[in-house]
């Protein structure tokens, strides 16, 4: 244990950040339970597709609407090209198939863009 000029005990920071969340931190004991620092990456699974025929804020936010009610979907962005084709960036807990991503995109009244 180290004290600083102010008698405070001072913590080894770990990782870039507090011993409490840094990404790198050992695990840590509360209560008597062994809790294992976990990092959480929302890009760990993200499909990226074009979608055609979006031209504004209510487009995106039916084709939004509907990705987002699949199963594992944590977020949808969109980068809206007007009159264009529009990225699309789903992230998820798990992979998305294709097929699910191309019958939300048509309930909303949109296709994906062929690549």
């Amino acid at each position: 244990m180290t004290l600083n000029a102010d008698g405070r005990t001072e913590l080894a920071l770990s990782g870039g950040g507090c011993t409490c969340c840094a990404i790198d931190a050992a695990p840590t004991h509360l209560g008597g339970e062994r809790v294992d620092a976990v990092a959480l990456d929302p890009a760990r699974h993200a499909t990226e597709f074009g979608v055609e025929g979006m031209t504004c804020g209510n487009c995106v936010r039916h084709v939004s609407e509907e990705l987002s009610a699949m199963y594992g979907v944590e977020s949808v962005d969109v980068e809206l090209v007007a009159g264009g084709v529009s990225t699309v960036t789903v992230r998820s807990s798990s992979p998305v198939d294709a097929a699910a991503i191309a019958a939300a995109v048509a309930e909303a009244g949109y296709e994906v863009a062929a690549r």
